[in-house]
């Protein structure tokens, strides 16, 4: 009888999650511009620095992160707001901020400067 209930109570759960998965972001969490048609899920602390929390991005600021940060570089910020404030990516969003929400062009490694 207790194997019944706890199966019940994960369905019920998954349910739960479920419905939650179907209210979809609006807004990019790095640049604040809407999404577009492809959204990216970014490991705020990296999965590899024992990161759990995700957060909506579009695909080419999800790149422009890792090619301005390394992941020990990512777990050291640990926030979006920090990750923001490094200085490729603080160049990187205001150069996107006028371009529309599926836009991709290629993306480079920041220079040293």
């Amino acid at each position: 009888m207790v194997g019944r209930i706890r199966r019940k109570a994960g369905l019920a759960e998954a349910a739960a999650l479920a419905q939650q998965a179907d209210v979809a972001p609006v807004t990019c969490a790095l640049c604040g511009r809407p999404l577009g048609t492809r959204t990216e899920w970014h490991h705020v602390i990296p999965r590899s620095e024992g990161g759990t929390d995700t957060a909506p991005l579009h695909p080419i600021c999800h790149r422009a992160i890792h090619a301005a940060a390394d992941n020990a570089t990512l777990a050291r910020a640990g926030t979006l707001d920090a990750i923001r404030a490094i200085p490729a990516l603080s160049r990187f969003l205001r150069w996107i901020a006028d371009k529309p929400a599926d836009f991709h062009a290629p993306t480079r490694r920041a220079r040293e400067p």
